[in-house]
């Protein structure tokens, strides 16, 4: 399986204030993208009551996540065959052209077009953002950079529907979407001046067919759940056609995954039982997630009054059992190397919160509500990142990025079409429960339809607002009940993971790493992330001690650090050292004590320093040492046999030994 070598090294380091403007410019296109997730569902129902379609109510969120899911795996390869430069701006100006072309739409139809254009940037916008990050920091630096996109993707998921409530209530709906506008053509700027254009290409065979094959599959069966039933019945030619389709497209998708020189989703990764059952998992976890925040706004906002703000401010118990539980679970793993128990007991809670979902009724308080959503979210945050960790420890290195990729698509396959299936279940219970309330020559005022803005509810007749209200909150139970049907089966398969001992490379550190962003489907950028964590800028001074230690030299790491510049420039002097970056003198004058002391070092009159013939032997075992203890760290996965990661872990080893003499001092 082909990987990307030239992710590891990037061809210019940045420096300064430009790296911190290419590196704003890419978290600037993933916020964008991964706020497009959520910032739609507390709007929904303002959206409805503009452009009717209460029916199609899903798609809004259904036709971004499965543009989204379907371009994803081809944006990585995409960018190293033609440059990621040139890819991202492309995905960008098709997310603000969709962007705008939603602000623009006059019907529900256009406005779930627009939103699958806007989806095919998205799913750029987030694989290739962090792919260029390669591109512009070297290896040590990259983890730490890493958890600032997983942290921007978390940070959008918790704030997207508030931020669309605000937008919704402030402004008007169509804000939600022109937002993106401005904000993305700063970024396109930023990073038309600041992102390098990489020369450099990788040669890879895309898989077309098993991407077309894949959303013609996802297509068909999010149609036929969403249709079937409603616009036509099951046993029409069109639902039976588009079954069919469904059935043809995940047989082609298999048989062409078979065959593809790089596939998509590789059929030997569902030998692998901890692959197997961590993409299901994912899948249920994603259907839960996006249906509860699709949902609970349209409970919010038509049963309890709530306006788009405050049914946002409202979601906020649900993202803080997420927030709390995915960091606390993660540093607990990260401690006691434990994870099985994290995904057993989170499945639980979300399977007893979805149920009490299913319970609610006028009468629901705020208090029991807030609880009943922080269980579901606490119940998602011990799950999310365990399944992305349990696949990284149970795969061998060339599938590494791949199996971690295709454990965050589930997630969003399971997002689409779960909102989907959702949609079409409330939107079956509320018609039949609607024509019940009010049949024909009632006087229900064409109520059955469903098609009442939520502000208008209020201002009903109470002999006509209890029985609405009713069916509504019916119709809602009945899709948290089917939820939470499908999260038993999360529950368990979850006694089916495989708790293996817990290699030193997958970590859990990090609000990136709790919500498990999506991320390009290569295995060298996978363990560049992990090394970088491991040995990177933030423990430098650690890992450099223990490479002196372990090779026994007794020098501190700034001394450590000034034998290698040394031998950069031999005639370099002290004064010269203190120049290259502010850092404390006491710190430097030890270093270079230690260095004349053991005759590593010598200074001429001038002050000029020259290494001596057993400095160059220490300064080579101290850089061997590193290497071979970062070798060390990838046992099991047999480094040696991969050029591409050999080439990495010396770069990374030269790049520690380089490190800046403020981290070491």
């Amino acid at each position: 399986m082909a990987t990307a070598p030239v992710a590891a090294e990037p061809e210019t380091e940045r420096e300064g204030a430009t790296l911190f403007a290419v590196i704003a410019g890419l978290m600037l296109v993933m916020l964008m993208a991964a706020l497009d997730s959520t910032i739609v569902s507390t709007a929904l129902p303002t959206i409805v009551g503009d452009l009717g379609g209460l029916e199609h109510i899903s798609w809004v969120v259904t036709a971004y996540l499965l543009a989204q899911t379907v371009v994803m795996p081809l944006y990585g390869k995409l960018g190293d065959l033609y440059g990621r430069k040139l890819v991202l701006q492309v995905a960008l100006v098709l997310f603000v052209l969709g962007s705008v072309l939603c602000g623009q739409a006059q019907s529900m139809t256009e406005l779930i077009a627009f939103r699958g254009l806007q989806g095919l940037g998205g799913g750029g916008l987030m694989v290739s953002s962090q792919a260029a990050l390669g591109d512009v920091v070297s290896p040590r630096e990259r983890g730490r950079y890493a958890g600032l996109f997983g942290g921007v993707f978390g940070v959008a998921t918790v704030i997207g529907p508030l931020l669309g409530g605000f937008l919704t209530s402030q402004i008007d709906w169509r804000w939600i979407f022109y937002v993106n506008v401005p904000v993305g053509v700063v970024a396109f700027i930023v990073l038309q001046r600041t992102l390098p254009a990489r020369t450099a290409r990788v040669a890879h065979t895309i898989d077309y067919l098993g991407t077309a094959l894949l959303a013609v599959a996802l297509t068909a069966l999010v149609l036929l759940t969403t249709l079937g039933g409603n616009q036509y019945a099951w046993n029409s030619a069109f639902i039976v056609g588009l079954g069919v389709l469904a059935v043809f497209a995940v047989v082609g998708f298999v048989f062409a995954e078979q065959h593809a020189a790089e596939p998509v989703l590789p059929n030997v990764l569902w030998r692998n039982p901890v692959f197997a059952v961590a993409s299901v998992m994912g899948f249920i976890v994603g259907f839960a997630l996006f249906g509860a925040t699709t949902y609970l706004p349209l409970f919010q906002q038509v049963v309890r009054g709530l306006n788009p703000t405050e049914s946002g401010l409202a979601l906020l118990p649900l993202m803080a059992g997420l927030l709390i539980t995915s960091i606390g679970s993660g540093q607990l793993i990260t401690r006691t190397g434990r994870y099985r128990i994290y995904p057993i007991a989170g499945s639980a809670m979300m399977v007893v919160g979805l149920f009490l979902f299913s319970t609610l009724s006028t009468s629901t308080t705020t208090v029991v509500l807030s609880l009943e959503m922080f269980l579901v979210g606490a119940g998602l945050g011990c799950i999310m990142q365990v399944l992305v960790l349990a696949v990284q420890n149970a795969v061998d290195y060339e599938l590494l990025g791949v199996a971690t990729s295709g454990a965050t698509l589930f997630r969003t396959i399971g997002g689409s079409l779960g909102t989907a299936i959702l949609g079409a279940v409330f939107t079956a219970q509320l018609t039949d429960n609607l024509r019940a309330a009010f049949p024909a020559g009632s006087g229900g005022g064409g109520l059955s339809s469903g098609q009442v803005r939520p502000g208008q509810v209020a201002a009903l007749p109470e002999v006509v607002k209890a029985p609405y209200l009713h069916a509504f909150t019916d119709a809602l139970d009945t899709v948290f009940l089917a939820a939470a049907g499908i999260a038993v089966l999360a529950f368990a398969l979850s006694w089916f993971i495989q708790e293996r001992p817990l290699r030193e490379t997958v970590t859990t550190d990090g609000l990136g790493e709790s919500f498990a962003s999506p991320r390009p489907p290569d295995s060298l950028r996978e363990i560049a992330r992990s090394l970088s964590r491991l040995a990177g800028r933030d423990r430098t001074r650690a890992f450099i001690a223990e490479v002196a230690a372990q090779t026994g030299v007794e020098l501190t790491p700034a001394a450590c650090w000034m034998l290698f510049r040394y031998r950069e420039n031999p005639i370099a002097s002290f004064a010269d050292l203190r120049a290259i970056r502010p850092v404390p003198l006491e710190a430097l004058e030890s270093g270079r004590a230690q260095l004349l002391e053991s005759g590593y070092v010598q200074e001429s009159p001038e002050g000029a320093a020259d290494v001596t013939a057993e400095g160059d032997i220490v300064a080579e075992r101290l850089r061997g040492c590193a290497r071979e203890r970062l070798c060390r760290l990838l046992e099991g996965w047999s480094p040696e046999d991969y050029p591409d990661l050999q080439k990495l872990l010396t770069r990374l080893a030269d790049d520690i030994a380089e490190a800046p003499p403020e981290r070491v001092a």
